[in-house]
Order: C-alpha cells, then sequence, then structure tokens
C-alpha cells in the first residue's frame, strides 16, 4: 500500500499506537504462514485476566509448542489450499458469496480518496482481512501520510471492515482444522468488538 507523502507527523497517544500494533499483527499473522521468528516472538507474548490477554496467552502457548512447518501447513489448509482453502477471507466474499464483487469496488474508491493504492508487488485484493488491518494500522500511525482522525478511522473501519471481520474471526475461531489459528480468531473477534464498541462511543 502507498500513500502520498507529508511532512505532518503528529505524535500519537498510547492507545493509538497499541491499536495500530494490534492491527499490525494481525495482518502478519493473516498474511503469510508464520515463519520460526514470528513464532518465536510469539511464544515471548503475555497477556492479562481479559479476553484479549487470554487469547494472547492462548496464542503464546501455541507458538511454542507447534513446529514451523505444522504453522505452515494449517495456514495453507485454511487459506490457500488445492484450489482455495477452508476459508476465503475477503469483504467481497463474506458479504455477497463471491469475490471481487461491489464492496471492493467501493474499498478501492474509498482508499484513492485516502490517496492510497495497493502495493503492486501484492497480489492479494484490498479487501483481504490481512490487507485491511495492514491499512488500518497506516491510517493511524500516518504510515503514508498524516495519521486519520478517529472520525475518519470509524468512517472507514464502518464501511469496510465492521460488517464482516467479527464474522471471518469468529468462523476462523471455531474451525475444525485451527490450531495455531483458533487464538488468532479469538483475538480478531474480541478485538473487533473492542474497535466496534469504542468508535460507537466516539460517535
Amino acid at each position: 500500500m502507498t500513500r502520498a507523502a507529508t511532512d505532518e507527523r503528529p505524535v500519537l497517544g498510547e492507545a493509538e499506537r497499541l491499536r495500530a500494533e494490534f492491527y499490525g499483527l494481525l495482518a502478519t499473522l493473516l498474511s503469510a504462514p508464520a515463519d520460526q521468528d514470528l513464532l518465536d516472538k510469539l511464544s515471548a507474548l503475555t497477556g492479562d485476566e481479559s479476553a484479549l490477554g487470554q487469547g494472547i496467552e492462548q496464542l503464546a502457548r501455541l507458538a511454542a509448542s507447534v513446529p514451523v512447518a505444522e504453522a505452515d501447513r494449517e495456514y495453507n489448509k485454511l487459506f490457500i489450499g488445492l484450489g482455495r482453502g477452508e476459508f476465503l477471507p475477503y469483504g467481497s466474499y463474506y458479504l455477497t458469496g463471491f469475490l471481487n464483487e461491489k464492496p471492493l469496488a467501493q474499498l478501492r474508491d474509498h482508499m484513492a480518496a485516502l490517496g492510497l493504492a495497493r502495493d503492486p508487488d501484492v497480489k492479494e485484493p484490498e479487501d483481504h482481512i490481512a490487507s485491511l488491518c495492514e491499512t488500518m494500522a497506516a491510517l493511524i500511525l500516518g504510515t503514508h501520510g498524516a495519521p486519520l482522525s478517529l472520525e475518519d478511522q470509524h468512517a472507514f473501519f464502518n464501511t469496510h471492515i465492521a460488517p464482516w471481520a467479527g464474522h471471518f474471526f469468529s468462523d476462523l475461531e471455531a474451525a475444525k482444522g485451527a490450531v495455531l489459528y483458533a487464538p488468532v480468531g479469538t483475538l480478531g473477534r474480541v478485538f473487533m468488538e473492542i474497535e466496534f464498541e469504542a468508535f460507537r462511543l466516539e460517535g
């Protein structure tokens, strides 16, 4: 993803930085199979008594015990497969039952209005859940320009993520073939609930 450059670099608060980091973590976990370096980093995470913290603890325990080859097989089974995986983690599919439909066109229009464009090296459509999480992180941090206001973040989240991401993460959490990725589903589901409620209160 690219965006027009700007010199505006407002200092972000701790809450915004943590939100962006969590979106970035979800993007990393869902964009490609976990390698050993990522598994080692995940195994070092610590949580707390909250639902989110418990999901982090579960992910850390599994990352410490699941071999990298098994993590690779699980990712491919869930998201790639022979022809297609168990899941199609795209907004268009979850909202319409088909790929490359109107939700993707609306997302591209919104991204263009924000001065964003897909990285030409990325082959996945922009409505892939990993891409959307990466985009949210970038919009919060101002990675490719000035950070968006909470109002504009809400508009992006409410339009392109909230209508379906919670369903996707719930499906992943409950998937029979998910071991390492079951707590990823938990983390995503809980985080989407937190984001939805926080934006609702802001509005």
